[in-house]
């Protein structure tokens, strides 16, 4: 033993003291001295006196690894009250409140029929109530005997076994299983196997993306511009630089409207070959006067920036953008830049995207990725930050160097204006204007570049709230898009391939399919499997291969690994939002004409905080000092009006109603025996129970 722990004390410890500090502010700072050389020096004396000198060596020694150990166990369980104490407070704090989802705004009475958003809720509730009943008589059962698992059920036993031997809870119980295996199971289990062929049929889907994505890096394959192209860039303004129109539309975005007014300002193109269009739609007199008023600041810059403000605001985005393109001037521009309000390009972001233009006429857009100044911020940032870097990095890279066609992701990207009007320009008939251009150029045969390497810094939605608006716009669009362009897609004149592309897995499979499946599998049939435990979902659908899907989704943001389990199960619980989506756009019902601002919180990086103080210097010389005084009483009425609607978290009622639901079908699971069954339903209850009380996104004090 000697020789061991000698060459443990050369290798893993010198002596050195340590000093241990306990963090958290329910425990007092402690320091400890580490055991010094000597501490660890053991010699093989054959005296008596040597050895037990030896045992008290080692004996110290694991008293004080046991007492670092009991200090860190103490800590982490401190740390782990104290969130629990949180966490309970949030949920106090947001039943007592009371607010819930079913409440509406003004606006929202107005765009959507309450009878159409509570139906959805209604099946839900309906179907919770159905599964607390069955679970109580399920258990009433299992006291009784009933111990059966899934789907082994002696069925000629219960045949065979006489009636006058049941009371009457055996005799109903026994009717009750051979009714649902007779009538219930088999369209049950029916359904749940075409489920799964379309959960597979996706997952090829999205195995085929990642291998397209494997090869592209492998290959180190990129769209690269003609060098005449940049060389003529490089050879100053006598080269290559087309007249650019720069559009920039928002509505009622006070909070980021300086940030992205400076980025486009800043974008480094000779002036007489740009011009910028502010295309506000605020209806808020006070953010009208304040982008004006930015607006003059940068034209006194010598910056070619005008403002734009539309009276009749019909048409959303699309409508905007549509007004700005009937400009007399516009025809002089042979390309046009669109970003939102809250993206913030780099000043090299033209020189980098319209040189792709030069001697490819069949090219229509270039699009740029985004990335994000708030990823960080909270668990929802980061969960929004794998699927949009999966969708960036696999789905828009991959489709773009195949098959020269994506969808347009409705800014940080640049059109040739000369497809848009042979497209047909901006149409306002569905809430994803950009989506419905796209598809109208690909049918008229232009190509499109998706550039993985330039970015364009935006912002990510904070709260559920907004990011639950923005993801119902998504995907109840598509939808509406899918019924008005099929006649189309059919009747053009491109490949069969491209037609099939479009169809099914543009639109059917990444769209319908998608949605369907998650809510359908997950929320509905997997808990009904519980009930009637004669259909089946083996494990490795359960498990398996959604962890494995996860782990690919999440390769393009590998920082984010840790939360491949959150993810998954986020993942589903956004599947009933998306599907409620889905079906409102199919259906053409009231809320799948929603159109609804994301939130923004006005989140820049350090070096967009650097650039506006210097050019916030610039313009504290010689630029007009607007009405103070007018402007000062209409913000102190906006702030008696923002008093009366503060911002608060809110309750959410299908979310909440199916994370009972997902409870109690894993409370029945334990009467089978189904582990992982068990363990899936009794996580994703709990996840849909935090996103249902609201606690995963921005929580408002």
């Amino acid at each position: 033993m000697a020789p061991l722990f000698d060459w443990w004390a050369k290798d893993s410890h010198r002596g050195t003291p340590v000093v241990v500090k306990m963090e958290n502010p329910n425990w007092s700072m402690v320091e400890l001295e580490g055991p010094s050389e000597e501490d660890f020096l053991i010699t093989d004396s054959p005296s008596r006196l040597g050895r037990d000198k030896s045992r008290n060596k080692n004996a110290k020694q694991l008293t004080w690894v046991l007492l670092l150990k009991a200090h860190k166990a103490a800590g982490c369980l401190t740390s782990i009250a104290t969130a629990m104490v949180t966490l309970g407070s949030a949920i106090k704090r947001r039943i007592h409140s009371g607010r819930t989802d079913i409440e509406t705004t003004d606006i929202d009475r107005e765009n959507e029929n309450p009878t159409v958003k509570t139906r959805f809720y209604i099946f839900i509730k309906i179907f919770l109530w159905l599964s607390v009943l069955l679970l109580g008589f399920e258990v009433a059962a299992y006291f009784k005997g009933w111990h059966f698992g899934a789907p082994h059920l002696q069925l000629q036993y219960l045949l065979a076994m006489p009636f006058g031997f049941q009371d009457i809870f055996d005799s109903l119980y026994s009717r009750w299983v051979l009714f649902r295996v007779e009538y219930l199971a088999p369209p049950l289990q029916f359904l749940a196997n075409a489920c799964i062929v379309l959960f597979l049929v996706q997952s090829i889907d999205r195995l085929v993306l990642c291998v397209g994505c494997f090869w592209i890096r492998f290959k180190n394959i990129k769209p690269i511009p003609k060098q005449d192209a940049v060389a003529d860039l490089e050879s100053g303004e006598n080269g290559f630089f087309p007249m650019v129109l720069v559009q920039i539309p928002m509505c009622n975005e006070k909070e980021v409207y300086q940030q992205s007014i400076a980025a486009v300002c800043n974008l480094d193109w000779p002036k007489s070959k740009i011009l910028i269009q502010i295309l506000d739609d605020s209806d808020d007199p006070i953010t009208q006067l304040l982008i004006k008023e930015e607006v003059n600041k940068w034209q006194q810059e010598g910056a070619h920036i005008l403002y734009r403000h539309r009276v009749i605001r019909d048409g959303y985005k699309a409508g905007n953008l549509k007004s700005a393109m009937n400009c007399s001037y516009v025809k002089d521009y042979e390309f046009v830049a669109i970003f939102d309000a809250d993206f913030q390009p780099t000043p090299d972001f033209l020189k980098r995207t319209v040189p792709h233009f030069k001697g490819n006429e069949e090219l229509g857009l270039v699009q740029a990725r985004w990335s994000f100044v708030n990823k960080d911020e909270n668990l929802l940032t980061r969960l929004q930050n794998i699927n949009l870097a999966f969708h960036f990095e696999v789905e828009q890279q991959v489709n773009g160097i195949f098959i020269n066609f994506f969808g347009f992701n409705g800014t940080a990207g640049v059109w040739r204006i000369k497809a848009l009007e042979d497209s047909g320009g901006w149409l306002e008939r569905t809430t994803v204007e950009d989506m419905d251009i796209a598809v109208r150029a690909h049918l008229h045969g232009w190509k499109f570049i998706f550039l993985n390497d330039v970015e364009c810094q935006c912002e990510l939605p904070e709260s559920y709230e907004a990011y639950r608006k923005q993801q119902h716009r998504w995907h109840s669009g598509p939808m509406q898009l899918f019924r008005l362009c099929l006649p189309a897609i059919i009747r053009s004149k491109i490949s069969i391939w491209k037609k099939f592309n479009m169809v099914f897995l543009f639109f059917l499979l990444r769209k319908l399919i998608l949605p369907f499946y998650s809510f359908t599998l997950f929320c509905i049939i997997l808990p009904m499997t519980m009930f009637i435990p004669e259909a089946e979902l083996p494990a490795w659908v359960v498990c398996y291969i959604p962890a494995t899907m996860s782990f690919l989704n999440i390769l393009p943001a590998p920082k984010s690994f840790p939360f491949i389990v959150p993810y998954l199960l986020f993942e589903n619980t956004m599947s009933v939002t998306k599907f409620n989506a889905m079906i409102s756009g199919l259906f053409q019902l009231g809320s799948a004409y929603e159109w609804v601002v994301t939130k923004k919180s006005g989140r820049s990086s350090e070096g967009d905080l650097v650039s506006l103080a210097k050019k916030e210097t610039k313009h504290q010389r010689g630029s007009s000092e607007p009405n103070l005084e007018e402007l000062k009483e209409e913000i102190m009425q906006q702030d008696q009006k923002d008093k009366k609607k503060k911002k608060h978290n809110r309750i959410y009622m299908k979310e909440l109603a199916l994370a009972f639901l997902l409870l109690t079908a894993s409370a029945r699971s334990l009467l089978s025996a189904q582990g992982i069954h068990f363990y899936f339903l009794l996580f994703q209850g709990i996840s849909f129970l935090l996103v249902g009380l609201d606690l995963i996104g921005e929580q408002v004090q």
